[in-house]
């Protein structure tokens, strides 16, 4: 017999909103250990990010496949520095790095759990496309019309309880909606999430993993209630859904 599952398992993990970029070589400067990861981004101080090559090879000092942290951000230049541990020292780039046929890319990380979300919703739609025909033979009941199916959207929902720690990923989240660049949001739904070694062992877990655009935020206040922000999603790509147990 099935078991059938309830929400007490679920979970939702996400990376911010606005991490996630591409440089090139000349946006290298070896000497001051900096680069131009682009302006006006969300990367924030310790956030954990990983290095694509694009073909070519990264500044040395960094390793497709070695995350670092961000040290430091300057949002309207785009300079960034990193370090090899979260606070770490200044982590040294030998060189620009040679470009190759794509752009270097950068990219938040690790999935991290929303520890304050009451509930989430993700529902997935067809368009339904017309294709009835005339000319076919009446008879005594009236022709009912034909139907394929077309493209898919989805919408998405969270509900996060407002607490008053403005440094974990919750805050995050909610404040990811007013983020003008929102490239790099992604949510990972998760139905059971099997939690192995602090982190969710995703073979034994299903999941609906979601690329995202944050589309509103809804906030209210009431004395016996506590607060909760509602937050509203869209994708941005197709969805990728992992409902099997290997």
């Amino acid at each position: 017999m099935a078991t059938v599952l309830s929400g007490t398992s679920g979970a939702l993990y996400y990376k911010p909103a606005g991490t996630s970029g591409t440089f090139k070589a000349a946006d290298v400067t070896n000497a001051s250990n900096s680069i131009n990861v682009g302006t006006f981004l969300n990367f924030k101080v310790n956030d954990k990010v990983s290095f694509t090559a694009g073909g070519g090879t990264l500044p040395g000092g960094l390793a497709e496949g070695t995350p670092v942290f961000v040290l430091t951000y300057t949002a309207s230049t785009g300079a960034t520095t990193f370090a090899a541990t979260a606070g770490g020292s200044e982590l040294a780039l030998a060189d620009d790095g040679t470009d190759g046929t794509s752009p270097f890319g950068i990219d938040y990380t690790e999935f991290q759990s929303v520890a304050n979300v009451r509930s989430w919703s993700f529902e997935v739609t067809r368009e339904e496309i017309d294709v009835t025909t005339i000319g076919s033979t009446l008879g005594q009941a009236a022709p009912f019309r034909t139907f394929i199916s077309g493209f898919a959207d989805g919408t998405g929902s969270a509900e996060v309880y407002f607490t008053d720690d403005d440094t974990g990923i919750s805050a995050r989240l909610i404040e990811d909606v007013t983020q003008r660049n929102q490239a790099g949001a992604t949510f990972k739904l998760y139905m059971d999430a099997v939690v192995s070694a602090g982190t969710p062992n995703d073979a034994a877990s299903r999941s609906i993993s979601v690329e995202a655009v944050l589309t509103s935020a809804s906030y209210a206040v009431t004395p016996d209630d506590a607060q909760a922000v509602s937050i509203s999603f869209r994708p941005t790509a197709a969805p990728t859904f992992d409902f099997a147990k290997s």
